[in-house]
């Protein structure tokens, strides 16, 4: 697990009108869209909503890919593409929560870990300190994407028009819950490892900045 201080905005100027930076305000725009789907109680809506936060969680993956490979980093994405991916889990696990799918408590200790590492990342920031992603939490981000799909899908409508499949439907609620569990977990565990990572940097840092 490796980490390092990025100044690429010192070292050249990328625009931030760019396909990454318009990738991740759309995403943001397909927010407050999916949560409104979720408010409505027909059918429809619900398989609307999954299919409006698969669109968002693609172009997640789909900006960091193409930021990195043609050198397109900006202070914008590097600001917005976290905030963007906040909104849409916890507004997903939030949803998930209001519509009685998902403990209320889950929801509370994933966004308590997330909002906090968000500020974190903020403070270490500030000394051009950046934690490298580790798998933990390119993990994470995985088990939580899976989790909410799989609860966000209206099995139960499933299993009433097709009642030979009522079980299997069932089933597929169970399995949600424990990807969510395991989501949780591992949503905890990188964050430790987050905190413990910035620490050392921002030690092996604290000499150079009084130095100055």
């Amino acid at each position: 697990m490796g980490s390092n201080v990025s100044r690429v905005d010192h070292e050249h100027h990328v625009s931030s009108w760019n396909v990454p930076n318009a990738l991740t305000v759309f995403r943001l725009v397909l927010v407050p869209v999916f949560i409104w789907l979720m408010f409505l109680e027909a059918s429809a809506a619900r398989w609307w909503a999954v299919l409006v936060f698969m669109i968002a969680a693609a172009t997640d993956q789909l900006d960091g890919h193409i930021a990195r490979s043609r050198n397109l980093i900006t202070d914008f994405g590097r600001l917005m593409d976290p905030i963007a991916d906040k909104a849409l889990t916890l507004g997903a696990f939030i949803m998930l929560s209001i519509a009685g799918l998902l403990p209320w408590w889950v929801t509370i200790l994933i966004a308590i870990r997330e909002l906090g590492i968000t500020a974190l990342r903020a403070v270490l920031l500030r000394r051009d300190i950046v934690v490298s992603a580790n798998k933990g939490g390119k993990l994470k981000t995985l088990l939580q994407i899976f989790a909410i799909w799989l609860l966000l899908i209206p099995w139960q409508s499933l299993g009433a028009s097709w009642p030979a499949y009522a079980s299997l439907t069932h089933g597929m609620l169970i399995f949600g819950w424990v990807v969510a569990g395991l989501a949780l977990l591992m949503t905890v565990w990188s964050g430790l490892v987050y905190v413990v990572e910035g620490a050392k940097l921002w030690k092996a840092s604290s000499p150079q900045i009084e130095s100055k």
